[in-house]
């Protein structure tokens, strides 16, 4: 049995209302949503949220809010393990039962119902044996990264590999902000004083914004617009 929680708090400090913001024409919740429909693989999809409008929006979708997310896992510090856990213990009490969970972002316009298919598909191939994270290749090596400086300078933070050619530097991936599959095991278990390892599903740049701000919205919609007009002519 999976279950798929989409974390959608009210609060939002850098974009307001960013869950529920428009993005192309319609809420940007609702693009994980459909993902997540058309996917066909999850038994349940919960919106958690604590917020009246974030639930009539998920309502509007087709996604009726089981139940509110506890007020005190609603603030802006805590974590997402918590809120998985306490909404599989709220499923429990209703005599649900999940042998696996995805973590749907609901900023995640980009990914495709095919990518949690195959994604799910390869943490089950994998014999499920750590958490599968979403991730994506960084555009530059992570050695050129710099640091600017209170003057306004720009300091190289690894300079002994500032004229190393890429080739010769590892590729390096970050987490997409998009999906994380794990077992109910692994999320009773989660500790993260200890090193995590992942199985990595790699999604491609065009389809791997973590939206965090204004820019990273103006992104996602350009390369959202850019993806589909590919479809659509091909």
């Amino acid at each position: 049995m999976l279950l798929a929680i989409i974390p959608a708090r009210g609060g939002s400090q850098r974009i307001r209302n960013k869950n529920i913001t428009e993005f192309c024409g319609k809420p940007l919740m609702t693009y994980s949503l459909d993902a997540a429909r058309h996917a066909g693989i999850f038994d349940e999809i919960h919106v958690s949220t604590d917020s009246q409008i974030i639930a009539d929006v998920a309502t509007d979708a087709g996604f009726p809010v089981l139940f509110f997310r506890d007020p005190k896992l609603a603030d802006s510090h805590t974590g997402l393990i918590p809120v998985l856990e306490w909404v599989v213990n709220e499923y429990q009490k209703l005599g649900r039962s999940f042998s696996d969970i995805c973590l749907l972002y609901p900023t995640a316009p980009l990914i495709e119902s095919n990518d949690l298919i195959a994604a799910y598909d390869c943490f089950k191939k994998r014999e499920r044996e750590f958490p599968l994270l979403s991730v994506s290749e960084f555009s530059v090596p992570v050695e050129w990264a710099m640091e600017i400086d209170s003057t306004g300078c720009a300091i190289p933070r690894y300079p002994e590999k500032l004229n190393v050619r890429s080739q010769d530097l590892k590729k390096c991936f970050y987490d997409t902000g998009s999906f994380m599959f794990l077992t109910i095991s692994q999320l009773v278990h989660w500790d993260e004083t200890t090193d995590i390892k992942y199985i990595a599903y790699p999604l491609p740049k065009c389809r791997s914004v973590d939206i965090d701000d204004q820019d990273d919205l103006e992104l996602a919609e350009i390369l959202y617009r850019g993806n589909h007009s590919r479809d659509s002519s091909s």
